[in-house]
């Protein structure tokens, strides 16, 4: 037979007041209303929990019992409830965010590294993923992707400016190969690729030039799921590769790498940060919100 509770909270107060007055104005009921839940209860468990004269209410030995049994475990419910309440008012908790790996490397890190110097009792758990991934079903309290396009129910807030891509190769692998001058031209040359979790295809290079726009599958020895071995592999000579213009620009300082194709890099949108609309906010997810947030974003 299932318990009803509410019977049990209505014992305790009249057991702890010693009063049906005292305990009905406790629980905001009325004194017949509160007579008769006990009465129930007493009939249901087949013993009397409470001795009743005009002048006084006690605990019978049952009734002590009783008493004894739920009122630390009450207890311990209400601190665990005022546990959790402490995370609705003060940043306190764990976030969970899914990102790529440059996503955490080049932004997320860099400006979350001096913030949670200041909430200790926040705790951020980063799952790096290429590729977007359901948020909700993966039960993470945000993810990271290019570009304000969600599905509905989602915010979408810009943490990352607008960016290029870099196609690049090392010197010698393009005096070995030549270098491309149209998107079309890979089609000869060992690409390297990264292939996304979420999706677990190729992607695909996105090239722009005026109206014309391409997306190439190209063809290559290696295949990753990081972005970060590629350029380590682009130094090594084993072909071209897709990369983001930031991670580029320093090894093309350093003569690493060259870039082609450059006249056909697209503009992406920049980084978002997306979280569902209608899951009400923690305070420790807005700390990471404000934190990554760039100022123009508003």
């Amino acid at each position: 037979m299932r318990e009803d509770f509410n019977d049990y909270l209505a014992f305790l107060a009249v057991a702890q007041e010693r009063s049906f007055t005292r305990a009905a104005a406790r629980l905001n009921i009325s004194q017949s209303t509160l007579s008769h839940i006990i009465r129930r209860l007493e009939e249901r468990l087949g013993m009397r929990l409470l001795m009743r004269t005009t002048r006084k209410v006690a605990p019978t030995d049952i009734g002590e019992k009783l008493m004894a049994a739920l009122e630390p475990r009450l207890n311990a419910i209400e601190t665990d409830i005022s546990d959790l309440l402490r995370f609705r008012d003060t940043p306190a908790g764990t976030v969970r965010l899914t990102v790529s790996d440059h996503m955490l490397h080049e932004y997320i890190w860099p400006a979350l590294a001096p913030v949670l110097k200041h909430y200790p009792d926040i705790q951020v758990e980063l799952s790096q993923q290429n590729g977007f991934i359901d948020i909700v079903e993966g039960r993470f309290d945000a993810g990271v992707r290019l570009g304000d396009d969600v599905v509905k129910d989602m915010i979408a807030v810009r943490i990352g400016a607008d960016w290029r891509p870099a196609v690049i190769g090392s010197p010698d692998y393009l005096a070995r190969a030549g270098k491309p001058s149209h998107p079309s031209e890979l089609a000869g040359h060992n690409c390297i690729n990264i292939r996304h979790s979420g999706a677990g295809q190729l992607y695909a290079w996105e090239f722009e030039k005026g109206d014309e726009k391409l997306n190439m599958k190209v063809q290559g020895q290696l295949i990753y799921s990081s972005v970060y071995p590629m350029l380590t592999s682009v130094e090594a000579g084993y072909g071209l590769a897709y990369v983001p213009d930031n991670l580029a620009e320093p090894g093309i300082k350093q003569g690493k790498w060259e870039r082609v194709l450059e006249d056909w890099s697209p503009v992406f949108k920049g980084y978002h940060l997306y979280y569902p609309s209608r899951r009400q906010m923690s305070p420790a997810l807005k700390v990471i919100i404000d934190a990554l947030r760039i100022p123009s974003a508003g």
